[in-house]
């Protein structure tokens, strides 16, 4: 199925919002709960998976969708549908601060890799499923990134990372080393592996993991600085309802202040 051509706007700096102008009959599908305004005249539906194999009954569609569920995500998408004359706007937005990045797949030989959370929308016709890594190394050690997912198509679609987004292009051979949290997505040409980080003193006190992904180019490689998983790790960790320790935000009166200024 070609996917429907659409064209975007892609607005803010650090709580970014894609805004997608549909024409008339054309569809945009996105994950439950990152849709955020839309115009009059767009129809909005809840479907099984990603809506690139509608036709193919209902066993076909509840496979799609399951593919879906074994990366963690919800079996249910959303279409929103331009049933109007004339051009309509629906808007999606990040779920946390960083960047969201538009993807031809085109011109990524109609395939890309991607975190099992970093799908933010797509045209219709772009199909969401998952992507296993053979290597039993990869399977067992790599954190974030043994079920991932795998975008095919040719059409555009938007993906979203925490902090800065990084883009890294790699030659042929060469190798970049990232912890397995801050990748976000690559091309299907990229090989992708895990490596054990070596040293007793780097295993125990390092504090970075045990291992870390070594992808080797050729291919294009998308890296976050802030990954959400470290994030709500800080948060909890200095959240005083969850046992954590308070930092005070620099306040000299400390908890007193926080009653004061009404934040328990």
């Amino acid at each position: 199925m070609n996917a429907h051509e659409i064209d975007y706007t892609i607005y803010g700096e650090e709580m970014q919002f894609v805004e997608i102008e549909l024409d008339p009959q054309e569809t945009v599908i996105a994950e439950s709960g990152s849709f955020m305004m839309m115009d009059d005249g767009i129809k909005m539906e809840t479907i099984f998976g990603d809506g690139s194999q509608q036709q193919g009954g209902l066993f076909g569609k509840v496979l799609n969708a399951g593919k879906r569920w074994i990366t963690g995500e919800g079996l249910f998408m959303t279409t929103f549908t331009n049933i109007n004359y004339g051009k309509k706007k629906v808007s999606f937005a990040s779920p946390y601060p960083g960047k969201i990045v538009a993807l031809d797949l085109r011109q990524m030989n109609g395939r890309f890799i991607c975190q099992k959370d970093a799908f933010l929308c797509a045209a219709k016709g772009v199909a969401v499923g998952i992507e296993f890594n053979r290597k039993i190394g990869t399977g067992l050690f790599g954190g974030e990134g043994f079920i991932m997912q795998k975008l095919e198509g040719d059409g555009l679609a938007f993906i979203h990372a925490g902090g800065t987004l990084h883009k890294k292009e790699l030659q042929p051979g060469e190798v970049l080393k990232v912890d397995t949290g801050c990748i976000v997505g690559f091309t299907s040409t990229v090989n992708y592996d895990i490596q054990f980080v070596g040293g007793i003193k780097n295993s125990i006190f390092g504090g970075e993991g045990l291992f870390f992904a070594t992808l080797q180019g050729p291919g294009t490689v998308y890296v976050q600085s802030l990954p959400f998983s470290r994030l709500a790790d800080r948060i909890i960790a200095h959240a005083p309802s969850a046992g954590g320790k308070s930092q005070g935000e620099g306040s000299l009166l400390g908890g007193l202040g926080r009653l004061l200024d009404g934040d328990n």
